[in-house]
């Protein structure tokens, strides 16, 4: 018998050799039915698999992140096994599943059609009423070969020659239908019921832009048809919010060809992009924060010192000045440390925090930009705080607070994961204690809830990733701070202890937007363009009833700019339904009528989206609309009594 630890601290006996599959039937055949694979050890495994030593083991259905990726992995082999019986000519590459769904890559020599698309979708819900069993079954890696040779997939004997000779190859059988794969995967195609094919894409084969271009089908698929008719639309309203699309219809910034991946900010953008850099400098100054601005252009010397040119010089631009090799910086933190070294420090000017507003360029494949949220060019609101290893914990928690205090203000949940040492770190084993030790008593101490993400820290040091939950659920990574013991060592960085000697500093990483560009992408979708009053590029728009109106909506106008209120106004000779409707579509939070009864009581008419929230006297108005400003709160939707 062995004993087998479950996830809520209680022991099961089995005999040696029972499958996951019926220990979970031991326990409840609800949960068996419900089941994708399970984790023994903390490791991933197909249900069909023998426990045959005493483990932990927890049960994963779809809820989990785990269970989406057996569940949707499974859902690209029927996506496979239906392109096969459909077009047979087809040559397999390869089908992982992704986050929000699957894909598969085919060499095909006529492209897919959306009718294709709905012919192979179709064919998939034939495959999954057919209940095909999944079977795994392994092979010596030269046979494994001859196998995918005789099958006429010269892609799969390609991935197989890439395995070390001794390898034994893993497949999974449904029907007549096999693939090369390490699983795990549903027991029988039954479940995968509620799948969607949203989208096919051109892919290079191994990503490598020297290989041959593949056909690259998208798809999605859940355990209930609700949940995937509410996907498609949230992945409807996704479309509607793209900030590409709003950015263009509000005059934002562009993308141009002349620059690709270096976005042009436009006034309006400009006015959104200034107000969020007021807004990192208030809080930052207030936060104990001094300002600092680096070169853009570096010398090659710098960069071999911080590691960069030998580990990063593929993502950076280079050229030559005065016959001496130097680098646009992709990053803020060499410049940081030469600003350091510039005068001699001791404990009590620690710790020291330095911010810097650094436009970086990093060099980005082509495939892979992405309006704002993708880009060659930058600003990286970043700071370095220089502390000894007592302040570690302190330094944290008041990070965390300025991430929270950010997040909170634009209405994003998020959580937070803590990464531990990779394998290929540097530094003394202490030194990582310390570290680690610093960032989770910070987190613990102001109780906040933190998944640890064993081994995917930086090489330098641990971390801590915030990612934000936009209003359509979609993550965001943004926030992070990572400490670093290794720059300081690199730069020689010291400064004067309590006791006259000379000490190593630690030092932190940190970013809060992480990207203003980025962020400003985000918070477009977020709000859809309807960005919050103190953000808006225009905060009011005064519409005249007539041409009439006009000299009283001057005066109007007159009176918001001396408030310090941004305001247009709109004179064209059209209804002023028109005029309303089209300043709504601008997004403008707040629309002002102007009319013969305005002009006569010295009042407006404010309208907030669909609402008419009433007559106004001036003054009033202004003295709302500032103090909505200066707290950076919401619209003020809501009908509320003017007088």
């Amino acid at each position: 018998m062995i004993n087998v630890t479950l996830k809520d601290g209680s022991i099961k006996q089995y005999e040696n050799g029972t499958t996951i599959l019926d220990a979970c039937k031991s326990i409840s055949e609800g949960l068996a039915r419900n089941l994708c694979c399970a984790k023994v050890d903390g490791e991933v495994f197909d249900l069909r698999t023998p426990l045959t030593a005493d483990c932990s083991l927890e049960f994963c259905t779809f809820d989990s992140d785990e269970g989406k990726r057996a569940f949707r992995h499974t859902a690209s082999h029927i996506m496979a096994q239906a392109v096969k019986r459909l077009y047979p000519e087809t040559k397999l590459a390869i089908g992982p599943s992704i986050a929000d769904g699957f894909y598969y890559d085919f060499d095909r020599e006529t492209p897919f059609t959306e009718d294709d698309l709905t012919k192979i979708e179709t064919e998939m819900k034939k495959i999954a009423k057919e209940n095909l069993t999944l079977e795994k079954f392994e092979l010596p890696r030269e046979e494994a070969i001859a196998f995918m040779e005789e099958k006429g997939e010269p892609y799969k004997v390609e991935l197989i020659q890439d395995l070390p000779e001794d390898s034994v190859i893993s497949f999974y059988k449904q029907g007549d239908f096999t693939d090369l794969c390490a699983g795990p995967h549903l027991v029988s195609t039954k479940p995968v019921k509620a799948v969607k094919l949203t989208s096919v894409a051109g892919a290079y084969w191994r990503g490598s832009e020297k290989n041959k271009m593949l056909s690259r089908i998208y798809g999605t698929a859940f355990t209930k048809a609700a949940d995937l008719e509410e996907h498609l639309r949230l992945i409807e309203e996704a479309k509607k919010r793209d900030h590409r699309k709003i950015g263009k219809e509000l005059g934002l910034f562009v993308l141009l060809e002349e620059g690709l991946g270096f976005p042009f900010f436009l006034p309006y953008g400009m006015v959104i992009k200034n107000e969020l850099i007021d807004y990192w400098r208030e809080i930052h100054k207030k936060a104990g924060y001094v300002e600092i601005q680096t070169p853009m252009i570096l010398n090659r010397a710098l960069w071999e010192r911080s590691g960069h040119w030998d580990h990063y010089k593929e993502n950076m631009y280079t050229t030559v000045i005065d016959d001496t090799d130097f680098a646009v910086k992709p990053m803020n933190c060499p410049g940081g440390m030469l600003v350091y070294m510039q005068e001699q420090h001791s404990y009590r000017d620690l710790p020291l925090r330095a911010g810097e507003l650094g436009l970086v360029h990093r060099h980005e494949k082509s495939g892979q930009l992405h309006g704002l949220m993708r880009v060659r060019c930058f600003t990286q609101d970043d700071a370095h705080i220089f502390m000894t290893k007592e302040q570690i914990k302190d330094e944290i928690k008041g990070v965390v607070a300025l991430i929270d205090q950010v997040y909170t203000l634009f209405g994003f949940d998020y959580h937070i994961e803590l990464s531990t040492r990779p394998e290929n770190s540097m530094g003394s084993d202490e030194d990582w204690e310390v570290a680690t030790a610093g960032l989770k008593d910070a987190l613990d101490e102001l109780g906040r809830d933190y998944e640890i993400n064993e081994g995917d820290g930086a090489f330098y040091g641990p971390k801590i990733d915030f990612h934000l939950t936009d209003c359509l659920g979609r993550t965001w990574q943004c926030g992070t701070i990572q400490l670093d013991m290794q720059l300081p060592e690199r730069f020689n960085l010291e400064y004067t202890d309590k006791d006259g000697q000379k000490k190593r500093p630690v030092m932190i990483h940190r970013v809060v937007f992480g990207s203003i560009e980025r962020f400003i992408g985000i918070l477009t979708e977020h709000f859809a363009g309807s960005f919050p009053t103190w953000l808006s590029p225009v905060q009011v728009k005064v519409l005249p009833i007539s041409e009439k109106f006009e000299d009283y909506t001057d005066t109007v106008k007159d009176a918001l700019e001396n408030a310090g209120i941004r305001v247009e106004t709109d004179y064209r000779s059209e209804k002023i339904g028109y005029k309303i409707r089209e300043a709504r579509n601008k997004r403008v939070p707040y629309i002002l009528v102007c009319g013969a009864k305005e002009k006569e009581s010295g009042t407006v008419t404010v309208r907030c989206g669909e609402n008419v929230l009433g007559a106004f006297k001036l003054d009033k108005f202004i003295a709302d609309i500032k103090k909505e400003i200066s707290e950076r709160g919401g619209r003020n939707t809501s009908v509320v009594n003017p007088e």
